[in-house]
């Protein structure tokens, strides 16, 4: 057990289990049912059998139903999620562009290994990539963020392999996000917060509600509103010893969404059914201060900014999906015809910041940048899918037969930069898009697949499933799946899965370019396929290619205390992360290729300050794990009942190979290899219990998380005022060690109708631990901004209000 965790972890939360009977992270499917009676929820996750209760299920699932996700007090989805799943984790807090799209993380891999649905359709993902250093690097995956709460009815979080049930991505887990198709009602919410820091002030509103379509069918309405405030958590900038430096902290946010929902039944057979989706976002993250000193040569700029500017990378994001589709039933074959059309733009804006040689060479130039990069990812999924239970002759039970076939095209758009925002060495802090970097790219994938599920004896059920996919671009990927369950008596079962999956190389990892600049150093991201890749050994992408053994139990060893326990294994081949790393003058030549001009001081940084990365196939890493939740009911009598809880996720992740350049140099640095293994919690416990009391009028809730530790690997810095990176290769090991935090909701229900609730998110204002300052940059960044574990922005306490007619 040492194997999976830091001594002592495993020990104190299987005692703790033991000494709670509690309760795990599954919800009802119905907001009205008691969590007590999850296990008798019907999933359409991980299984093609209509009815399967997710007790019975053959593969690991979590329910999480709408009242839990508001119960959290957190205003978006994925914060709402990082509180009730312990496998689940995000980055603590995204630097750049990368902060301003909010994406989820399941098993210690990168979230471009889990796999969004809604409705159990394929959704699209972001244009926007995460390019700065850290797990998520490359990553582009669905903002979970851009699909109203409001919407929501229920998610079923699938912790297994599933690319041979539904493609790719599917390598960590499957999150199916299913939305409210109610008919009557109206729900509405407000929740108002603030930080212990009294910063950071967030206020959002979500609306629903359903009405009958004729006599057939319904629509449902929903639509959420939230704006963020930016939050500020930097220590004193060592160039001027005060606090002039923003740059840590969550950025400002304005977001509007909205979904309808609407089915028909056109005949007793025949439905019709549709989804519609639109998110707007405005965003902006704070770039590291510019003083005025570095000015003394642009006096046009002097004048403009006296004290110096600080940059703030903006962005103005509109994200869209429509579903429409046809489903029945003919002669006992359930069939559904569906086509998905979504896409996310996003136009890179920039405030506050300079092109100071465009102002140099005419006298002249913007300080706010409307477009310095547009993105555009769009996705078109079209597909057929069938299923029958029956009988054959011979055979004592029922067989389930499912399959299908689907084609989806991809594109993705990369738009040039305005003339202001390139010329030159371009717009500082993000320079724009230079055309030679722009381009629209595309491909064609083409599946299909089949799922067999029966009893092999009363007792013993199986499930076994393959697909195969055809990708333009990437080649034939094919997968499967067999998955057995045992119940030898009601009490106990035991479950176990093999499959192989695989995560095919985005669109943006084979073609994005871009610079990212701070004031003493430049990273630059090129194109896997751009002539500074290939003058580097650069080489195409292959799809990275898992295989996954899960191996469990469920059991209700006394009445009402339901136990699970599941062990996995996922071994992790060719995994894409950037991988060419050069530095210095061979950096810059690189970025010259590609059509990027460098600032003039370039030429006097340390080598290590510039540096240049491509994507690529760098790494063979296992990951190891355990996940384990119970649930068990108190009855108090005309007093009330406590649901105590407690979830775990152990997890370990080690490098088995790493890639080689044409030189024969490893593509990982340690710090890189630290992203990959260490970046994320060793452990996650959520424990505690929630209070309803006997007239129903009174909720209380009281949650504990513990945080595991992860290791970084820091640079050093130089100079006094921390400006230069020491070395690309030299590190300093730093851990950030487990940390306890404490949540709190109380909840008073003034009438069937209305109910009011004050809370805590970290009740304790507990922090990750600070960095040592000779690895801070500048001497700002005081929290390593590069984990998945305990976020940076402290205690949130909130107010809310819900209203239901």
């Amino acid at each position: 057990m040492k194997y999976f965790l830091q001594k002592g972890t495993i020990a104190f939360s299987l005692s703790f289990i033991l000494l709670q009977c509690s309760v795990a992270a599954v919800a009802e499917k119905d907001t009205d049912i008691v969590s007590s009676n999850a296990g008798d929820a019907i999933i359409v996750t991980g299984t093609r059998e209509t009815g399967k209760k997710a007790r019975d299920s053959i593969s690991p699932i979590d329910i999480i139903s709408a009242k839990q996700l508001t119960q959290t007090g957190m205003p978006n989805l994925r914060d709402a999620l990082t509180q009730l799943l312990p496998s689940l984790t995000t980055q603590n807090q995204g630097t750049d562009t990368g902060a301003l799209t909010d994406s989820i993380s399941l098993r210690g891999l990168n979230s471009n290994e889990t796999l969004i649905l809604v409705d159990g359709k394929r959704r699209h993902t972001t244009a926007n990539l995460y390019a700065d250093a850290g797990p998520n690097q490359g990553s582009t995956p669905v903002d979970i963020d851009m699909i109203p709460m409001a919407s929501i009815d229920h998610i079923e979080v699938l912790r297994d392999g599933a690319s041979a049930q539904y493609g790719s991505d599917a390598v960590a887990g499957v999150v199916n996000i299913i939305l409210k198709k109610q008919d009557h009602g109206f729900h509405a919410q407000t929740l108002t917060g603030i930080t212990a820091s009294k910063d950071g002030f967030q206020q959002g509103v979500y609306l629903d509600g359903g009405t009958k379509l004729g006599s057939r069918g319904y629509i449902h309405v929903s639509g959420d509103f939230l704006r963020q405030n930016h939050t500020y958590r930097s220590s004193n900038d060592l160039r001027t010893n005060t606090n002039i430096n923003k740059v840590v902290g969550l950025p400002e946010q304005t977001r509007e969404s909205f979904a309808i929902k609407g089915g028909y039944e056109i005949t007793d057979n025949i439905e019709a059914y549709g989804l519609a989706t639109y998110a707007h976002r405005y965003a902006g993250a704070i770039q590291h201060n510019r003083l005025a000193s570095s000015l003394a040569n642009y006096p046009g700029y002097a004048a403009i900014y006296p004290n110096g500017y600080t940059p703030i990378e903006t962005i103005n994001e509109n994200d869209w999906e429509i579903t429409g589709g046809l489903k029945g039933k003919i002669k006992g074959w359930n069939w559904d015809i569906s086509s998905v059309y979504g896409g996310d733009y996003n136009n890179i804006g920039l405030r506050h910041s300079a092109n100071l040689l465009l102002e140099s060479d005419t006298g002249q130039t913007p300080t706010h940048f409307k477009n310095v990069q547009r993105f555009n990812n769009q996705q078109w999924s079209n597909s057929i899918d069938f299923s029958k239970a029956f009988h054959i002759d011979g055979w004592p039970h029922l067989i389930n037969v499912a399959g299908g076939a689907s084609h989806r095209y991809e594109s993705y758009t990369i738009g040039a930069g305005s003339f202001e925002s390139t010329y030159g060495n371009g717009s500082d802090a993000f320079p724009g898009m230079t055309a030679p970097n722009a381009g629209r790219f595309s491909r064609n994938v083409f599946g299909g697949y089949f799922d067999i599920a029966t009893h092999l004896a009363k007792d013993l059920q199986i499930d076994v499933a393959g697909r195969y996919e055809h990708y333009s671009d990437v080649g034939d990927t094919k997968t499967g799946k067999v998955a057995l369950r045992y119940d030898p008596f009601q009490w106990l079962g035991f479950r176990a899965t093999l499959s192989n999956a695989f995560h095919a190389p985005t669109l943006a990892q084979e073609y994005y370019s871009s610079v990212l600049r701070s004031p003493s150093t430049i990273h630059g991201i090129i194109g896997t396929s751009s002539p500074g890749a290939l003058a580097n050994g650069a080489q195409r992408l292959k799809p990275e290619r898992s295989t996954n053994i899960t191996a469990g139990f469920t059991i209700e060893p006394v009445k009402r205390l339901h136990i699970t326990a599941d062990f996995y294994q996922i071994k992790l081949r060719d995994q894409i992360l950037p991988g060419g790393n050069v530095y210095g003058d061979q950096a810059a030549a690189a970025l010259a290729m590609n059509g990027f001009t460098l600032p003039a001081e370039a030429s006097g940084w340390t080598s290590a300050s510039l540096a240049t990365h491509w994507f690529a196939n760098v790494a063979n890493t296992r990951t190891r794990g355990i996940d384990i939740t119970a649930t068990y009911p108190t009855y108090l009598g005309d007093i009330g009942q406590i649901d105590w809880s407690v979830s775990t996720n152990i997890n370990r992740t080690i490098l088995t190979h790493q890639g080689k350049d044409a030189d024969g140099n490893n593509l990982l640095t340690t710090q890189s290899i630290s992203y990959i293994t260490t970046a994320y919690p060793r452990s996650k416990i959520i424990w505690g219990g929630q209070f309803t009391s006997g007239n129903k009028k009174w909720i209380v809730g009281l949650h504990e998380i513990r945080w595991g530790h992860t290791t970084s690997q820091l640079p050093y810095y130089k100079g006094s005022p921390n400006t230069s990176v020491v070395s690309a290769y030299d590190f300093y090991r730093f851990v950030n060690r487990p940390k306890f935090v404490t949540n709190l909701d109380i909840t008073y229900r003034v009438n069937p109708n209305l109910a009011l609730t004050i809370g805590a998110n970290n009740l304790f204002n507990v922090y990750p631990s600070r960095i040592p300052l000779a690895h801070r940059y500048l001497g700002v960044t005081k929290y390593d901004r590069q984990t998945s574990q305990l976020g940076t922005s402290g205690g949130f306490y909130y107010f809310k209000v819900d209203v239901n007619l």
